[in-house]
């Protein structure tokens, strides 16, 4: 295990030649050492718990949590969220206007818009970035977002070759103007959406293939973004490093100097490098040290409501998880009540549905019930009473002390209640990932989080082609109701459609859902500018440091 305390010392020199002289190494009076924290806050060098490491930075190709994180540093779009309340904000595009039947989106970039390497950020640009996007091969998981614009699905789907069929034109380098199939009331909102971001197309082709992954473009010394920070370091597993672009058009309001991305895959070591003044920020906290922080230290502690839902993917192409039946009676067993408030202790709501309440006028079906009694009837239907005749069941999570609680609960339970055999396998971040890519795995832990303010955000997930189902599980009927949804100008019948679609996707049971989520991390007093917000996105320009 890597020691808290080497967490900054490879790469200190890196931030000092930076950001500071030498000389204010040590602190004034006896000589001790400046923790990171005082330094950090003194020099507007924010140091964040990230969690698991990246996998990749490419806006196209991203989908964790952690790799959002780093990418919105180095990236922006043609929309930002504001840092409050999220509501869309001109960013690249210094404002847009919309014609009176919602179809046609105008967008004007600024005229100081540039990438890192002093080129001008231009409409082209933005267009090249979405045909890559949209490409096929690419297969990034995000891009069904681009549906609404008029041949979009069509042109990722592989069934229309022509891009320029596509909704984007761009009349003049500043003016980007997109074309939707339908009216779309969040279409602004999904702007802000990394899938979204402009990439630099001309270096990518320089580096390898654009239309494919695995592309090194994005290596420190070789990336180009058009973000408020510049990639300096990245060191896996050790740290990231980002410093302030001189050349973001709005760098004067940028207040960090830099950002230590730090990834610690473990709560326990990411909290003791809050105590040794090694960060600002953790990812999050080790449920069993909740209730000591809201006793002893709770101007740290930070519970914030957020729009995301703890869940297990199950492969349904494996033998005994291809009957819904089987699946169903595995939801069931699992004691959401127990776990929110014995193991998790911060605030989180048990989830019988997919989506989590807090949506304007949705509600959501009443989901998934836990009933003992009624999942070993169900798993009996099936042939498996007792458990016989199920092959062993094996739950994958990525390393972390709170995952493991969550799954040897629901191993307990499935063991006791029904009979199965259940093994729990843990391994690091990527190839977690590599697992969900592939189905390589049984039953996943997982989480979905909104990636903007609307159910469909959560409901898009596990449509036939979405590069983010993971689970085997097509349904033509949910497909249907997804698209009638988005073609449905009524919001009150739009809604009905949704919790239609959410109602088959629970019955169907490829997916357990466990519990809605809070933030619960630990954030230090120095830090201004973090604002609760119900997607869990801070906005690094408006963020800063007093000492």
């Amino acid at each position: 295990m890597r020691r808290p305390a080497g967490l900054f010392s490879a790469l200190q020199a890196v931030v000092i030649g930076l950001l500071m002289p030498a000389a204010l190494l040590l602190a004034a009076g006896c000589g001790r050492r400046e923790t990171d924290v005082a330094r950090g806050s003194r020099t507007q060098v924010l140091h964040r718990g990230l969690g698991s490491d990246p996998a990749e930075i490419d806006p196209h190709l991203i989908s964790a949590l952690a790799e959002i994180n780093v990418a919105s540093a180095l990236f922006e779009g043609l929309v930002a969220e504001d840092p409050r309340n999220l509501h869309p904000i001109p960013a690249t595009a210094e404002g847009w206007d919309i014609t009176p039947d919602g179809l046609t989106y105008t967008f004007r970039i600024r005229a100081a818009a540039r990438w890192s390497d002093g080129r001008p950020v231009t409409a082209m640009d933005f267009i090249a970035s979405f045909r890559r996007a949209l490409t096929p091969s690419i297969a990034a998981d995000c891009a069904a977002m681009f549906d609404p614009v008029r041949n979009a699905s069509a042109y990722r789907r592989g069934s229309l070759a022509d891009f320029s069929q596509v909704g984007f034109e761009a009349p003049d380098p500043r003016t980007l103007r997109i074309t939707l199939e339908h009216p779309t009331a969040d279409f602004l909102q999904r702007l802000s959406h990394p899938v979204f971001y402009p990439v630099p197309v001309p270096l990518i082709e320089r580096c390898g293939p654009v239309g494919l992954r695995g592309n090194r473009w994005t290596k420190p010394g070789t990336i180009v973004g058009n973000g408020p920070f510049v990639l300096k370091e990245w060191a896996p597993n050790r740290i990231i490093l980002v410093a302030k672009s001189p050349t973001y058009w709005d760098t004067a309001r940028v207040r960090l100097q830099a950002i230590a991305f730090h990834p610690i895959d473990s709560v326990d070591a990411e909290e003791r490098a809050f105590r040794a003044g090694q960060l600002h920020i953790t990812e999050a906290l080790a449920v069993g040290k909740v209730d000591a922080y809201r006793r002893g230290q709770p101007a740290v502690l930070r519970i914030d409501p957020w729009l995301a839902t703890y869940f297990f993917r199950i492969n349904i192409t494996r033998p005994g998880l291809d009957d819904p039946r089987v699946r169903r009676a595995l939801a069931m067993a699992v004691d959401r009540e127990a776990i929110v408030t014995r193991i998790t202790r911060g605030g989180q709501q048990a989830a019988h549905s997919f989506v989590p309440p807090g949506f304007p006028g949705y509600q959501p079906p009443p989901g998934i019930p836990t009933d003992f009694a009624e999942a070993r009837r169900l798993l009996a239907e099936a042939g498996h009473a007792g458990g016989r005749g199920l092959p062993p069941i094996e739950i994958l999570f990525n390393t972390s002390p709170n995952h493991r609680l969550v799954a040897e609960a629901m191993q307990a339970a499935w063991q006791r209640e029904l009979g199965v055999a259940v093994n729990l396998v843990n391994m690091e971040q990527k190839t977690v990932l590599e697992a969900r890519r592939t189905l390589g795995f049984q039953i996943l832990r997982s989480v979905w989080s909104a990636d903007y303010l609307d159910p469909e955000s959560f409901l898009s997930v596990f449509v036939s082609d979405s590069g983010n189902n993971h689970t085997g599980w097509s349904s033509p009927e949910y497909d249907g109701l997804l698209g009638q949804a988005r073609a449905t100008a009524d919001p009150a019948a739009r809604l009905a459609l949704l919790r239609r679609a959410e109602s088959l996707l629970l019955d169907a049971a490829p997916v357990i859902p466990v519990y809605f989520f809070t933030t619960v991390r630990l954030v230090h007093p120095s830090v201004r500018g973090w604002h609760p917000t119900l997607l869990d996105h801070h906005p690094y320009k408006d963020v800063w440091l007093e000492e």
